[in-house]
């Protein structure tokens, strides 16, 4: 049998009060408590857990004596013609005890309910994951279109210099108008890119925002020396090991795999006999008021009890065919749901080997990064030097300072796509909890 455990959702109690307009900033672990209380989605997986719960209890019902009263009075009148004969009150009441003695249809339904139960709690877990993950990608988001936007002013603000200086430079004879119109063409293009970048900014907070469920908050960014090691262990397939024993949406396949072989052992058992033990209690009382047109004592009537125990078996003989064609949908469900769970293992296989790998790639990538981000800056003094001595042209200048704004993009842009990466490489092995995005917050200016 699978155990599922969940993950635990923090307390989150005393974010009651807490107004998501503050002005300070907010890191990543502020931001997701703020989901765990206002996300939509993470709200209806939690129902959707609620709901799931369910099934075993109501798989156990069915096993479990049943019990239920009924009860009527009424009046009642008999008359020859216009002659009233007699007439008085009558009352029934009656209480029934049900305990199955032998239900082997019901008890695999038990055993289905539970599957079904300990499957949604597998998916719950997932689902909380899946927030971590959404609320990280989000979050990551906006500071690197913040860092895109800052590079983008950055780089207008240069050329615009260098436009400036070309204009000048020309009035005086030093420069030529295809100088100017160069400075001119570049300075044009670094404002259409700077547009571009604040529109990424105000959709991607929108996007925050829509999880958090109100205006957001200013976020605090990442420290520059966060590291970036490589997955530890190096080895792929022992995170794939670890994958197996703990996806969470394996598991639930698993047990939805389990849920529906018990579904179709119930089915299988419907033509079996069904015992069970049976009692009835039933007392009818009634009260004459009168008889042959006489007023008689409204005390006087009669009053009848019956009890009755008895072991009721029953046997299906022939229900027009029905059983049996629900027993071979219920295996052909089953093998179904056995395909559906061969499938999600190799899909979680080849998940956590392709995260495994995306980790050691954006690993390597901050690394170049980063050194590309040094060579664009010295290749930048190196150009403005040629420049000042006359052998490097405006082009070339320009050409250095897209280049040096482009890697600052790239470097920032590969830090973020690494602790995504790591999330995701931790999601897939069903590892991924809320002190990951802790973790991270610590490392937060």
């Amino acid at each position: 049998m699978i155990k599922v455990k969940l993950q635990k959702t923090i307390a989150v109690c005393s974010l009651v009060g807490l107004s998501i307009t503050q002005t300070w900033a907010e890191d990543l672990k502020d931001i997701y408590e703020l989901a765990l209380i206002n996300d939509p989605t993470f709200k209806a997986a939690e129902a959707s857990f609620r709901a799931g719960k369910e099934y075993k209890v109501q798989g156990r019902a069915g096993l479990l004596p049943s019990l239920s009263i009924s009860g009527s009075t009424g009046w009642n009148e008999y008359r020859l013609e216009e002659n009233l004969l007699d007439e008085y009150n009558s009352n029934n009441y009656s209480g029934s005890l049900q305990q199955p003695l032998f239900r082997l249809d019901r008890w695999f339904q038990f055993k289905q309910g539970k599957a079904l139960t300990q499957s949604a709690a597998a998916e719950f877990s997932y689902q909380q994951q899946e927030t971590m993950i959404r609320v990280a990608t989000s979050y990551f988001n906006v500071l690197n279109a913040k860092d895109s936007l800052s590079a983008a002013e950055a780089e207008v603000e240069a050329i615009g210099r260098q436009r400036d200086q070309a204009k000048k430079r020309f009035d005086v004879g030093l420069a030529s108008i295809t100088e100017v119109q160069d400075t001119q063409a570049a300075y044009d293009l670094s404002i259409v890119g700077r547009i571009t970048r604040e529109a990424q900014l105000d959709s991607a907070k929108e996007a925050v925002s829509a999880i958090i469920g109100g205006d957001l908050p200013l976020l605090s960014p990442l420290m520059d020396d966060y590291p970036t090691p490589p997955p530890d262990p190096i080895n792929r397939e022992e995170w794939v090991k670890i994958g197996l024993a703990n996806n969470f949406q394996l598991k639930a396949a698993q047990l939805n795999t389990d849920a529906a072989k018990s579904s179709a052992r119930a089915s299988g058992s419907a033509h079996l006999p069904k015992i069970d033990i049976m009692g009835r209690v039933t007392k009818s009382t009634s009260r004459q008021g009168k008889f042959g047109g006489f007023i008689q004592n409204p005390l006087y009537g009669l009053e009848s009890d019956n009890r009755q125990y008895a072991i009721q078996i029953s046997m299906p003989i022939f229900a027009g065919g029905g059983i049996s064609s629900a027993r071979r949908q219920a295996y052909a469900q089953y093998d179904r749901s056995k395909e559906q769970t061969l499938f999600t293992e190799r899909s979680v296989i080849r998940e956590v080997r392709s995260n495994h790998f995306n980790v050691q790639t954006q690993s390597a990538n901050v690394t170049a990064r980063r050194q590309a981000l040094a060579s664009a800056n010295s290749a930048l003094e190196a150009t403005q030097i040629g420049f000042e001595v006359g052998n490097r042209n405006v082009v070339d200048l320009l050409q250095a300072e897209r280049g040096l704004y482009a890697a600052q993009r790239d470097y920032a842009q590969s830090r973020y796509d690494y602790i995504i990466a790591v999330l995701r490489l931790k999601l897939s092995v069903g590892s991924l909890s809320p002190e990951d995005l802790f973790n991270v917050s610590s490392q937060m200016k």
